[in-house]
C-alpha cells in the first residue's frame, strides 16, 4: 500500500540524514491545526492529570502558549468541526437540526445533508497565498460525494469521512471507507482493522506517517502547506497500536491518548529536523469535551468541569489548547483570553495574509494575544463565548460570568437506561433530564470561583443584578443580528449510506443499498 512506501521513505530520510528545506517566506507560515476526538480538559499533565501520558503536550505547552479557557462551538463532533473550517457557529453554518428542540446532531451514515455549498472553508481561502492543504483523519462533514474534503478546498485527504463505528453487516450497513484523497482505499474492520476486543489498531500510526510525509513533501516544494491532522482513536471504541497497549495507568484511553502525544512529539521534532519549525505555527485542541458518559475505559477527563461532551456545561465545550511557534510564540506563557475553536479560522487568514470572506464571522484573530503585540494582552478580553445545543441558544459566558439561560443533560428515559452525561455531578436544578428554561431569571455562576457550576450566584445579591445587567444587551445584540443558515442535520436515508464510494470498483467492494426513503432523523439528546 502506499502509506506504507511512504513510512519507509520517512524513516529512510530520519536515519541518514538525508533532509535539507529551506524555510518559505516567514511571510506566509506553514499552518498546523491538531484536532483531537474527545479528548477533555483535564487529559492533559499541564492541565493537571496525574497519569504522565502527555510528556510532549507539556513540552509543547513549555515552549509555547497555553488557553486555559479555550472553547469549541459545539459540544458534538460534527458542528464544532464545520466552525473550525468556516470561522461561524453551527446555526450560522448550518451545522444543527430543528428536528427537536434543543437538540444535537451530527453526520452518520444515514445523513443526508453536510456542509453547505454556501460555506467557504479554510483550506479555500488559503489556496489564494498558495497554500497546499490537507486533512488526514476524521471528516464529519457529510459523506457524499458533494460534500467531501477535495470539494471544499483541501488539496489531499487521507482518512475517513465518518466515526469509526462497527464492524458492520454489509447487507444492512456498509463499513465506513477509507480515503486516499478522491478514492476508497478499503474500509474499517476490513483493509484498516479495529480490534474492539483488544483495541488494538494501526490507524494512529497511518495518520501520524500521513502528516510526516506530507510535510516532508511540502518543506521541500517550499510551499506553504496548511496540515489538518484529526486523528480519532480517543473516540469510542477507543483504540492504540500494540507498542501502546497496556501502558497507561487509566486503561485503554489512556494508551489512546499515549500514541498521540507520541505523534504530537513526532510531528513538532520532524518541523526541527526540517529546518521549518520557526515557520510552522501549530495548535492542538479537541472538538469538544470528554465522552464521560461512555465510561472510564472508553473516555476521559474534563478535570474540574461540570459535565461533558453533548452538553453545554463547562465539561461539554472547555477543551485543552496549545499553540506553538518557536520564535514567534513566547514560551511557557498562559494566556487567559476567552478563545474559542473558531477563533483559528481568522487566524489562520491572519497569519496567512489572507482578508476574511465577506460574511459574519464568529472567530477572531488572536494574532495579538498568541505575538503579544498589545502592551496588556487584552485586547479582546470582554468577548462572549456563546453555548448553543442545536440552534437554541442555551448558555453565554462573559468575564469570568456564565448565565444558563436553558439547562438540560439528557432525558430522564436516557439516564434511567445507563446513559448518564453527567456521572457522579449531579447538580440540583441545573443538571436537569427535562428541559428548563431559565430566560426571566438565569443561572449565573462565577467560574473562577466555581468551575464546576455547583453554587449559583445568588438573585438577590448586587454581583447577581450587576452582572446580568452586562450579559443581557450582549445576549439580545447577538440574537437580533442573528441569521441562521438553513438547517443541514434534518434528513435520514439509509440509501445515502457508505454503499458504494468512489473506488469501490477497483477494489471489488461496491455494495448494494436500499431504495431510498428519506425520513426525518430522530435526535435523542
Amino acid at each position: 500500500m502506499d502509506t506504507f512506501i511512504k513510512s519507509f521513505t520517512i524513516i529512510y530520510f530520519i536515519t541518514c540524514g538525508c533532509v535539507s528545506a529551506t524555510p518559505v517566506n516567514a511571510s506566509t507560515p506553514n499552518i498546523i491545526i491538531m484536532l483531537m476526538d474527545d479528548i477533555g480538559w483535564g487529559d492533559l499533565g499541564v492541565f493537571g492529570q496525574p497519569s504522565k501520558e502527555t510528556p510532549n503536550l507539556d513540552k509543547m505547552a513549555a515552549q509555547g502558549m497555553l488557553f486555559p479557557n479555550f472553547y469549541t462551538a459545539n459540544p458534538l463532533c460534527s458542528p464544532s468541526r464545520a466552525s473550525l473550517l468556516t470561522g461561524r457557529l453551527p446555526v450560522r453554518n448550518g451545522f444543527y437540526t430543528t428536528n427537536g428542540h434543543a437538540r444535537n446532531a451530527y453526520t452518520p451514515q444515514e445523513m443526508v445533508g453536510g456542509i453547505s455549498s454556501d460555506e467557504i472553508l479554510l483550506p479555500r481561502l488559503l489556496k489564494k497565498k498558495g497554500y497546499v492543504s490537507k486533512i488526514v483523519g476524521k471528516w464529519h462533514l457529510g459523506h457524499r460525494p458533494k460534500f467531501l474534503p477535495l470539494e471544499h478546498g483541501f488539496d489531499q485527504w487521507f482518512g475517513a469521512p465518518n466515526c469509526h463505528f462497527g464492524p458492520y453487516n454489509s447487507s444492512e450497513r456498509p463499513n465506513v471507507p477509507v480515503y486516499n484523497n478522491s478514492e476508497m482505499v478499503g474500509r474499517y474492520y476490513e483493509e484498516f482493522q479495529i480490534n474492539k476486543k483488544t483495541g488494538e489498531s494501526n490507524l494512529t500510526q497511518l495518520y501520524l506517517q500521513e502528516a510526516l510525509g506530507f510535510i516532508h513533501q511540502q518543506s521541500l516544494s517550499r510551499k506553504p502547506f496548511f496540515l489538518y491532522w484529526a486523528p480519532d482513536s480517543t473516540h469510542s471504541p477507543v483504540y492504540a497500536s500494540k507498542r501502546f497497549l497496556g501502558r497507561s495507568p487509566r486503561g485503554r484511553y489512556g494508551d489512546a491518548v499515549m500514541e498521540i502525544d507520541d505523534s504530537v512529539g513526532q510531528i513538532l521534532s520532524w518541523l526541527s529536523t526540517l529546518g521549518i519549525e520557526q515557520n510552522t505555527f501549530v495548535f492542538f485542541t479537541s472538538d469538544n469535551g470528554a465522552a464521560v458518559m461512555s465510561g472510564p475505559n472508553e473516555s476521559g477527563s474534563n478535570g474540574p468541569f461540570l459535565c461533558g461532551k453533548e452538553t453545554t456545561f463547562e465539561g461539554g465545550m472547555r477543551e485543552p489548547a496549545v499553540a506553538w511557534w518557536p520564535g514567534h510564540i513566547p514560551g511557557a506563557s498562559v494566556s487567559f483570553q476567552l478563545s474559542s475553536l473558531m477563533d483559528l479560522f481568522s487566524t489562520s487568514l491572519s497569519l496567512a495574509g489572507v482578508s476574511p470572506p465577506n460574511r459574519t464571522l464568529d472567530g477572531l484573530d488572536l494574532t495579538p494575544v498568541l505575538l503579544n503585540s498589545h502592551p496588556n494582552n487584552t485586547s479582546l478580553t470582554d468577548r462572549p463565548i456563546f453555548y448553543y445545543r442545536g440552534n437554541q441558544l442555551m448558555a453565554v459566558r462573559l468575564g469570568p460570568y456564565k448565565a444558563h439561560y436553558w439547562t438540560w443533560s439528557n432525558s430522564w428515559e436516557e439516564f434511567e437506561s445507563g446513559i448518564n452525561f453527567c456521572p457522579g455531578q449531579e447538580v440540583p436544578g441545573v443538571t436537569t433530564h427535562t428541559q428548563k428554561e431559565h430566560t426571566l431569571q438565569p443561572i449565573i455562576f462565577h467560574l473562577g470561583r466555581d468551575p464546576g457550576e455547583k453554587y449559583p450566584i445568588s438573585v438577590l445579591s448586587m454581583e447577581y443584578q450587576n452582572t446580568l445587567r452586562r450579559i443581557t444587551p450582549v445576549v439580545k445584540q447577538h440574537l437580533d443580528s442573528l441569521v441562521p443558515a438553513a438547517p443541514q442535520l434534518n434528513m435520514c436515508d439509509l440509501a445515502a449510506m457508505n454503499w458504494a464510494p468512489a473506488g469501490c470498483e477497483r477494489l471489488g467492494q461496491c455494495l448494494k443499498g436500499p431504495e431510498s426513503l428519506p425520513w426525518k432523523c430522530e435526535w435523542p439528546h
